[in-house]
């Protein structure tokens, strides 16, 4: 994601808004990262307009003045501008007719990110761990964050639906990316050094291979296999690929591999991380990352935004370029 574009795709941050304070935290996000790298900020208040809302007096169904739900989105956009106002990269904003997901999915063919909250209403009703976040980062023709859901209690505890505040937007500063040796996940990892490049942030390439005892075990591995030997053999693979990857980036990158699988380590690293980075399909440790149960398991639980590398994304230059299109 540096200032280069690939394709009709355009060096623009576009984040989905309707009013509610998560997808408020995911906009907070966008700017932040908009303007660090230099790109103008988009947002997007997508709503449905119902065709039949009520019974009418004569037993049919009335239909719905539309103008209300327009002035709506348009109101939440006009809130969601005077929010992100003190930025120095242009700002434009739009309201959209139609599904929240295939809107951001339309979209996201003409831009560099797409951005989105976990949980939403109005336009985003649907929860990001469902419909949205089930389709956006798995479709996505650009990369896809997601920020999650995270409040605080007055004891500092975190919680869901609590009327408490949104946490700050947390400089990056120790960013986590999975790795199996897959295309995608090397697409990753690329992307994962340019955002470490971009924040001067450290990098740690974490990879997992589920070989204890019990039912998370490779089910195909023979009970005699050295587990130890399994854990070596996937350590020497992942450092063949940093290897490669510090002589070409020139920046350093911790190596972790863990007996697990990828859910649970991504999971685990993500509470002492700013930015999880994974590709949409993998294998090995990450196999069907975000396909299935895993994927879902990523993102509902992260403690971090997750960046999400779409499999047909290629590197898009350095980061010296930064100019918009």
């Amino acid at each position: 994601m540096s200032g280069n574009e690939t394709g009709s795709r355009h060096n623009i941050v576009l984040v989905g808004v309707d009013g509610s304070p998560t997808s408020l935290h995911a906009l907070d996000w966008a700017a932040a990262h908009a303007e660090r790298l230099g790109w103008p900020l988009h947002m997007v208040c997508s709503y449905a307009i119902p065709t039949f809302t009520s019974v009418s007096l004569d037993g049919g169904f009335a239909a719905m003045d539309d103008s209300a739900i327009r002035d709506g989105a348009r109101t939440v956009l006009l809130d969601a501008r005077d929010r992100v106002s003190h930025l120095t990269v242009p700002i434009t904003a739009a309201a959209a007719t139609g599904d929240p997901t295939g809107v951001l999915l339309e979209m996201s063919k003409d831009y560099g990110l797409v951005v989105v909250g976990t949980r939403g209403r109005s336009g985003f009703t649907e929860r990001l761990l469902g419909t949205v976040s089930a389709a956006l980062p798995a479709q996505s023709s650009c990369p896809v964050v997601v920020v999650p859901y995270r409040v605080t209690s007055a004891g500092g505890v975190d919680v869901e639906g609590a009327r408490a505040d949104m946490e700050h937007v947390r400089p990056i500063s120790r960013i986590v990316v999975g790795v199996d040796g897959s295309p995608t996940s090397d697409i990753a990892l690329r992307t994962a050094i340019e955002q470490a490049k971009l924040w001067d942030a450290e990098l740690v390439a974490v990879a997992g291979v589920s070989v204890a005892d019990g039912a998370s075990a490779i089910a195909w591995l023979p009970a005699q296999v050295d587990h130890e030997q399994v854990i070596a053999d996937v350590k020497a693979g992942l450092d063949a690929i940093i290897d490669k990857h510090e002589r070409e980036s020139g920046i350093e990158i911790r190596r972790v591999v863990l007996d697990g699988t990828g859910a649970e380590l991504l999971t685990e690293f993500s509470t002492a991380a700013d930015l999880l980075v994974v590709g949409s399909r993998g294998r090995g440790g990450f196999r069907g990352l975000l396909l299935g149960s895993t994927s879902q398991a990523v993102l509902h639980h992260s403690a971090c935004p997750v960046l999400v590398i779409p499999r047909e994304k290629k590197p898009r230059g350095s980061r010296g370029r930064r100019n918009a299109s």
